[in-house]
């Protein structure tokens, strides 16, 4: 009699643990534990095996957009706004390093080595490959400091820098070392800063529009010179210091010979030597605590031939209440360096609308989400 009263009971229980899935708690991943942010701040996959992600930006749907530094543009949806990508989709295959992507009016720009294209309608075409249109196609094909990071400024124009040939020179042709700028159907091509090296990123200001970038300092004077920049343009016209001086007061052994330092515009930060800081954002969300708006962060690549690695972290530029003058460079986020090995690189940052944070790693393969819970 007990025997049959309670088989029931005993043959259900394994039944109800096995389809109860939710209960199973998914290891942290091993790498992501070992980034270290300040308290209430956290890191998870937005998208992986998105091959040698770049530039990174987002369209009016939500959808993710990464270039990349093979042939590869790549759209990542997020379609229940759960804080991952639902899939990874190639939207164009075949291209010159398309480095830099840009969003306007539904169409996905995006910037080869040698010229700019444009997806029209691209959101309702993710798996179509369609054809592009060429916006601009004179972008020299130079490989050294070629990959293009591109964004539309608050004039509506499309930026475009085009890095020096070479680790220094006295550049061969005009638009080499600078940051340009054109009206979105290509005409109108305007060069806006000069003396710029290798930018791959750059901002504006939400206080006063004024320009921001990074820009990498020479190889060759050793471990701890130069630093590299972070610079303001508040207007158009200026001239940075390439090739002749380097972080404002490093002059180049030979190309500085008659010139002046005082010359040329210094930079409102001057960054780790060799740090490789790429793809700055100003922070404007309010996810993120208070201190942070307005901000800078900057994802810092790493340096690849110092005796001694440093870089692979992003850093945090605070500035006065001007918005104007840097008072403080410290480490927001760090551990893609484990000892002198990393396991990944910070390429570019990009705010969502819910005030989140995406990181683009290239060597990772991947697009990682930082987010903040009081």
């Amino acid at each position: 009699m007990c025997l049959r009263r309670f088989l029931p009971v005993i043959l259900l229980a394994p039944l109800s643990l096995a389809f109860a899935p939710e209960r199973l708690t998914a290891p942290a991943d091993a790498n992501l534990s070992k980034i270290k942010l300040p308290a209430g701040f956290t890191i998870s996959y937005f998208a992986q095996n998105v091959g040698g992600a770049r530039e990174i930006a987002v369209g009016p749907d939500g959808t993710v957009y990464a270039g990349s530094t093979g042939d590869k543009v790549y759209a990542l949806p997020d379609r229940n706004k759960d804080g991952r990508a639902d899939e990874v989709i190639t939207v164009a295959t075949g291209l010159n390093s398309p480095n830099g992507v840009a969003v306007r009016n539904g169409a996905l720009y995006v910037a080869e080595i040698n010229r700019v294209l444009r997806y029209d309608n691209i959101a309702k075409q993710l798996k179509a490959r369609p054809k592009p249109v060429v916006v601009y196609g004179k972008l020299p094909d130079k490989e050294w400091h070629g990959y293009r990071y591109i964004a539309f400024g608050p004039d509506g124009k499309l930026y475009v820098p085009v890095g020096a040939p070479c680790n220094s020179c006295l550049p061969e042709a005009p638009v080499f070392a600078t940051i340009n700028r054109m009206n979105p159907d290509g005409s109108g091509f305007q060069t806006v800063a000069k003396g710029v090296r290798n930018t791959v990123g750059f901002d504006w200001s939400p206080l006063d529009k004024s320009l921001w970038f990074t820009d990498n300092g020479r190889d060759q004077l050793g471990d701890d010179l130069p630093s590299d920049e972070l610079n303001r343009a508040p207007k158009a016209g200026l001239h940075f210091g390439f090739p002749y001086f380097f972080a404002g007061d490093v002059p180049d052994p030979e190309l500085s010979k008659g010139k002046s330092v005082g010359s040329y515009v210094k930079p409102a930060q001057k960054l780790g030597p060799h740090v490789a800081a790429l793809g700055m954002k100003f922070y404007t969300g309010k996810q993120f605590p208070a201190k942070y708006r307005n901000q800078i962060f900057i994802p810092e690549h790493g340096s690849w031939n110092r005796s001694q690695k440093i870089g692979y972290r992003i850093s945090l530029v605070t500035l006065d209440a001007s918005g104007t003058k840097a008072t403080s460079y410290t480490t927001f986020a760090q551990g893609w360096l484990q000892g002198q090995t990393p396991w990944g690189r910070p390429v570019c940052l990009l705010q969502m609308p819910d005030g989140s944070l995406l990181v683009s790693d290239d060597q990772n393969d991947a697009v990682y989400r930082i987010s903040y819970r009081r």
